[in-house]
C-alpha cells in the first residue's frame, strides 16, 4: 500500500500529540480555582497564587531537563518510539493527578508530566527534520506549533464544560484517556523513517530526500555536519539558538501559566468565565504558528535565502510582540486584555516556528534532537526562573512588572539571532 502525502500525515499526528499535550497541562490552570478551593479553603488569593506558581514552577524545572533527557532519547530510539514513550507516560502522569490531595503530590505529578511532556518538543524537530525538505520546514513546524495553540483554545471550554458534570479529580482521568487513543495511529502509520517507510511513495521518498541534501552554490553535495557535543557547545551560532530559545520561551509560559489567574484576579472571573475567554488569545497563536511558516515557505520559493528569510520572519515577529506588552499594562477589561494577548502570541508564533528551526537549519539531522534539547532545556529554565518571579512581582495583582520583562525577552531574542548566528546556513567543520 502506498499513500501520497504521507508526510503530512505524519506532521498531522504530530500536531494533534501537541493539541493533547497542551489540554493535559492546561487542565491544573483551569482547575486551579476550584482544587485551591477544595484543598486550601483558608488561604487568601495571594497564598494560593503563591502554591501555584511554586507547582508550576516545579513542572517547568522537569520540563527544562526532560527536554535535554528527551532530545537524547528522540536521537538514540528513534522518533517512532520516541514519541510513543513520552506521550504514554505524560498521559498516565495526568491520570494520577486525581489522587493528589496537597502542595508535595501535586508537585510529584507535575513533576513526572513535565518531564514526559518535553518530549513533544525535540520529537516534532526531529521528526520535522526527517520527513521535510528544507523548504518545507517552517511550515511543518508551523503546522506543529498550531496544535499547541489549538490545544489552548479547546482546552478550556473543554475543562468548563466538564466541570459543569464532573469533579476536577474526574476530569483529569479524562483528558489522560486521549494521550493513550493517540498511540494507536501513531504505532499504525508511523512504522519507521522516510528511507525506509513501505508505505511511502517513491516519488514523495526523492522529494524528502533530495530536499535535505546540503549543496554548495555549484551544486556539489556537502557532507553533513555531525559534530560531538562538545563541538556543538562550542559554535557560537548553537548559543545564538539556545539563547534565543531562553528568552523567547518564557514569554509563552507566562501566558500559558498565568492567563487563567491573571483573570481570576485582576477582573474577578471564575472557573466557568475563564473557561470560555481564555482561549481567544490561543486563536492569535494558531493563526501566527501558520502565518509564520507560509510567510517563511513563501520567501523561500521566492528565491530568499534561508538567512535573509530566518531573520526577517523573527524580527517581524518580534516587532509585533513589543508594543502589545506595553498595551497590556493598562487593558481596561479583560475582553480587551485578551484580544491584546492575541495580538501578542500571533506574533510570538510568527517568530518561535523559524526559532526552533534553525538546528535543523544548521546541522544535520543526527544532532538536531541533541541541539533542540539543549535550546528546550534553556528555554524552560528562563520560563522556571520568570514563574517564580511571578507571584512576588504580581503582588496585589499589578501585573505590570511581568509584561515589561516579557518586552525586554522579546529584545533579546531577536539580538541573540542576529549577533550569534551571522549567517544562517548548513555549517561545516572548522578544520
Amino acid at each position: 500500500m502506498k499513500v501520497k502525502g504521507l508526510r503530512w500525515w505524519v506532521v498531522g499526528l504530530v500536531a494533534l500529540a501537541a493539541v493533547i499535550n497542551y489540554i493535559d497541562r492546561q487542565a491544573f490552570g483551569a482547575l486551579w480555582p476550584d482544587i485551591a478551593k477544595e484543598l486550601f479553603p483558608e488561604m487568601t488569593s495571594d497564598e494560593t497564587k503563591l502554591i501555584y506558581g511554586t507547582i508550576s514552577a516545579v513542572f517547568i524545572m522537569s520540563y527544562a531537563f526532560g527536554q535535554t533527557i528527551f532530545g537524547k532519547i528522540f536521537d538514540w530510539i528513534g522518533t517512532r518510539i520516541g514519541f510513543a514513550l513520552s506521550i504514554g507516560i505524560w498521559s498516565l502522569a495526568t491520570m494520577i493527578h486525581a489522587f493528589a490531595q496537597g502542595v508535595l503530590s501535586f508537585s510529584v505529578f507535575r513533576s513526572i508530566l513535565g518531564i514526559a511532556e518535553a518530549g513533544n518538543w525535540p520529537g516534532a524537530a526531529k521528526a520535522n527534520a526527517e520527513w521535510f525538505p528544507t523548504k518545507e520546514r517552517a511550515l511543518a513546524q508551523g503546522i506543529f506549533n498550531s496544535g499547541a495553540a489549538v490545544g489552548g483554545i479547546v482546552a478550556y471550554p473543554i475543562i468548563g464544560l466538564l466541570s459543569i458534570y464532573l469533579s476536577w479529580q474526574a476530569i483529569f482521568v479524562c483528558v489522560g484517556l486521549l494521550g493513550l487513543l493517540w498511540l494507536v495511529p501513531w504505532l499504525f502509520i508511523v512504522k519507521s523513517s522516510p528511507e525506509k517507510h513501505p508505505w511511502l511513495t517513491e516519488e514523495e521518498k526523492t522529494y524528502i530526500l533530495t530536499g535535505q541534501r546540503i549543496e554548495d552554490d555549484k551544486g556539489n553535495l556537502i557532507e553533513e555536519y555531525n559534530p560531538p557535543t562538545a563541538e556543538l557547545l562550542k559554535r557560537k551560532e548553537s548559543w545564538g539558538v539556545i539563547i534565543a530559545s531562553a528568552a523567547i520561551d518564557p514569554i509563552w509560559w507566562l501566558f500559558i501559566v498565568w492567563i487563567p489567574i491573571y483573570l481570576n484576579e485582576v477582573f474577578g472571573l471564575d472557573v466557568k468565565e475563564i473557561a470560555f475567554s481564555a482561549w481567544v488569545p490561543y486563536v492569535g497563536a494558531m493563526l501566527g504558528a501558520w502565518a509564520g511558516g507560509l510567510i517563511a515557505q513563501n520567501r523561500l520559493s521566492a528565491g530568499w535565502s534561508v538567512d535573509k528569510t530566518r531573520k526577517m520572519v523573527i524580527t517581524l515577529g518580534c516587532i509585533m510582540m513589543i508594543p502589545c506588552f506595553i498595551l497590556l499594562r493598562t487593558p481596561g477589561t479583560a475582553v480587551n486584555a485578551v484580544i491584546i494577548m492575541a495580538v501578542l502570541l500571533f506574533g510570538f508564533q510568527v517568530a518561535i516556528g523559524n526559532v526552533q528551526t534553525l538546528p535543523s537549519d544548521m546541522f544535520s539531522g543526527k544532532v538536531v534532537g541533541t541541539l533542540s534539547g539543549f535550546a528546550g532545556t534553556a528555554a524552560k529554565l528562563g520560563a522556571f526562573g520568570l514563574t517564580i518571579l511571578i507571584p512576588l512581582l504580581t503582588t496585589g495583582g499589578n501585573y505590570t512588572p511581568a509584561f515589561l520583562i516579557g518586552g525586554a525577552l522579546a529584545i533579546i531574542a531577536l539580538l541573540a539571532v542576529w549577533i550569534l548566528c551571522p549567517k544562517i546556513e548548513p555549517l561545516k567543520t572548522k578544520n
